[in-house]
């Protein structure tokens, strides 16, 4: 009870600026929750879906390639099923397929930065809001020099400052993590997608040759 009711006088003290640094902190965690969901139900990188895909298409059978992308509901197995259904027709060129593969996976990586965009927002304003508070707590404390004032209300501003600058890089840094981790991630999602794009496309060629 006692943390909270510092935290609590912590807050009071940084001034206006911890109301905004609060939301971008709230946005930060619900941000990191959204995220860590999507991801979880959208890429499985140890899901079976590589391998099977390989042993469709050693066999030459375009068709169970694509059945194999049906039992999955993840962003790779959406990529390489538009690129199957265009390279299961014969009548469709590798390039066709690769424009297939391009089309789908803008599309996926839309969906995959989402929000992203925010975090990174976040991670400049934050200290440029506890600067801010900075300013405002200095410019509070040499006020009450110039009045002569108590070292109480000189020292209030001071804790002001620093507080608003303390909470600013804090919320800056959570919001730093998050985005890395899931940039991580989506880095992660295209470089798997294309691997496999990249064996649909070889298989395609040599198909023609």
């Amino acid at each position: 009870m006692d943390n909270i009711s510092y935290l609590l006088h912590l807050f009071h003290r940084g001034g206006l600026v911890m109301y905004p640094l609060m939301i971008f902190s709230l946005v930060s965690i619900a941000i990191a929750v959204e995220r860590f969901s999507y991801y979880k139900h959208h890429f499985r990188q140890k899901d079976g879906l590589a391998g099977s895909i390989h042993q469709a298409l050693d066999d030459q059978d375009w068709n169970a390639a694509v059945d194999v992308c049906n039992n999955f509901d993840t962003v790779v197995s959406r990529t390489i099923k538009a690129g199957l259904v265009q390279a299961s027709s014969p009548n469709h060129s590798a390039l066709a397929v690769k424009n297939a593969f391009e089309e789908r996976m803008s599309l996926e990586a839309t969906g995959l930065r989402r929000y992203l965009d925010y975090l990174s927002a976040m991670v400049t304003l934050s200290p440029l809001l506890g600067l801010f508070g900075t300013v405002t707590g200095m410019i509070s404390a040499f006020g009450a020099m110039d009045e002569g004032s108590a070292a109480m209300a000189i020292s209030g501003g001071v804790g002001e400052a620093l507080v608003a600058t303390a909470t600013g890089l804090c919320v800056a840094v959570v919001a730093f993590v998050v985005y890395t981790y899931f940039n991580h991630k989506f880095v992660n999602v295209m470089t798997n997608a294309e691997d496999l794009c990249f064996f649909v496309l070889e298989h395609k060629r040599g198909e023609k040759a």
